[in-house]
C-alpha cells in the first residue's frame, strides 16, 4: 500500500509543481538552445522552458519523506541514499543548464569537469552501498542464476564505470519529446516490482515515486513538450536507474533494461568512429539513434511508442532472469 501512496504522492505532487514551475521558468526565459547539429525541425523546440526535471526531483523528494519516512526510523536508508546519489548528478545537470540559460550557448560544464565529479558520486556510493549491506563484491548473473566474487577494487572499478556509462546514456537518449521519460517510466516499474518481491520496501518506496513523478512529467514532456528535462532531469534519471540497479545488487540487468540507452550510446560511439576513419562517411543517417529513426520519417510519438515498447521487452526479459533469485 505505501508502494501505491508513494507513487501517487510524487505524481500529485510532481503535476502541481510543474503547474507553477513552468510558467516561471518561461519568465526567466530559461529557455533550452538547440544544437544547430541536429535536425532542422528542432529549432522549432528553441526557447521551450528547460530544467523541468525540477517538478520531478522535488515530487520524489516529497514521496520519500511522506511515504518512505517508516523506512528511514527502522534503519533502513536505501531510498534516500538513492535519491541522493541521483541529486548529485541532477545538481551538475542543474549547473550545466544554468550555464547554458545564462550564456545562451549549449554548453555548460566541460567533458573532464562532468567526467571527474560524476566519478568521484559513483566510488562514494558504492562504497557507502557496501557499508551498509547492500552490496558486496559479487556480481549477479541473471538467468543462470549465480554469483562470481570479485575483488573489491576491480568492483569499485567495475560500479564508477557502469554507473557513469548509464548516467550518461540516459543523458543521451534524451533527444525526443518524452523519449527519455517514456523509456525510464518501464525501467522505474522494473526496479518496483523487483524490490518488493525481494523485500527491499524503502528501494521500492523510491523507485515507485520515481515512477509516479516521470509520469505526471510526462503530461508536459509529451510531444509536443511543454518543458524539457533538461541536464537536470536525464542526470538526475541515469543516477536513480544506476542507484536503483546497484542498490539491489542487480547491475548486470541493466544490459536488457536499459537496451535503448545502450544502443543510443553505441549509435553515436559507432558513428563518430566511422566518420573519422573514414573521413566523413556516416553508418546512420544521423546520431543518436533516435535521430536516425526521425531522419527516415519517424515522428517523435512514434520513436516515443517503439523505443518505449523496446524497453518495456527488455525489462520483462530481465524480471525473468532475475527471478531465480527471489527463490534463492
Amino acid at each position: 500500500m505505501r508502494v501505491l501512496i508513494a507513487a501517487l504522492i510524487a505524481f500529485a505532487v510532481s503535476w502541481a509543481v510543474g503547474k507553477v514551475l513552468i510558467p516561471w521558468l518561461a519568465a526567466l526565459k530559461a529557455g533550452q538552445t538547440i544544437k544547430e547539429i541536429g535536425p532542422k525541425w528542432h529549432m522549432s523546440k528553441q526557447g521551450t522552458p528547460t530544467m523541468g526535471g525540477l517538478m520531478f526531483i522535488a515530487g520524489i523528494l516529497v514521496s520519500l519523506l511522506i511515504a518512505g519516512f517508516p523506512d528511514l526510523l527502522e534503519g533502513h536508508p536505501g531510498g534516500l541514499f538513492v535519491f541522493l546519489f541521483a541529486l548529485v548528478y541532477g545538481g551538475i545537470g542543474f549547473f550545466d543548464d544554468y550555464m547554458k540559460v545564462k550564456y545562451k550557448k549549449n554548453e555548460g560544464l566541460t567533458a573532464p569537469q562532468k567526467f571527474l565529479l560524476q566519478l568521484a558520486a559513483a566510488i562514494l556510493f558504492t562504497v557507502l552501498l557496501r557499508y551498509f549491506g547492500y552490496l558486496d563484491a559479487c556480481l549477479y548473473i541473471p538467468f543462470a542464476n549465480v554469483t562470481v566474487d570479485v575483488p573489491w577494487i576491480l568492483y569499485m572499478v567495475f560500479a564508477a564505470f557502469v554507473m557513469v556509462g548509464t548516467v550518461n546514456a540516459v543523458n543521451l537518449t534524451d533527444g525526443v519529446d518524452g523519449l527519455a521519460t517514456g523509456v525510464t517510466m518501464p525501467v522505474a516499474l522494473f526496479f518496483t516490482v523487483v524490490a518488493i518481491l525481494w523485500g527491499y520496501t524503502e528501494l521500492g518506496i523510491f523507485s515507485a515515486a520515481f515512477l509516479g513523478g516521470l509520469a505526471a512529467f510526462l503530461i508536459y514532456n509529451f510531444h509536443p513538450a511543454k518543458v524539457f528535462m533538461g541536464d537536470t532531469g536525464s542526470l538526475f534519471l541515469g543516477g536513480a536507474v544506476a542507484g536503483l540497479a546497484f542498490g539491489l545488487d542487480i547491475p548486470i540487468a541493466l544490459i536488457l533494461v536499459g537496451i535503448i540507452y545502450i544502443a543510443e550510446t553505441l549509435s553515436d560511439i559507432i558513428q563518430v568512429t566511422y566518420f573519422k576513419l573514414t573521413h566523413g562517411r556516416r553508418i546512420f543517417r544521423m546520431a543518436p539513434l533516435h535521430h536516425h529513426f526521425e531522419m527516415g520519417g519517424w515522428s517523435e510519438e512514434k520513436v516515443f511508442t517503439v523505443f518505449t515498447a523496446v524497453t518495456a521487452a527488455g525489462c520483462l526479459l530481465a524480471f525473468l532472469g532475475v527471478m531465480g533469485r527471489f527463490a534463492a
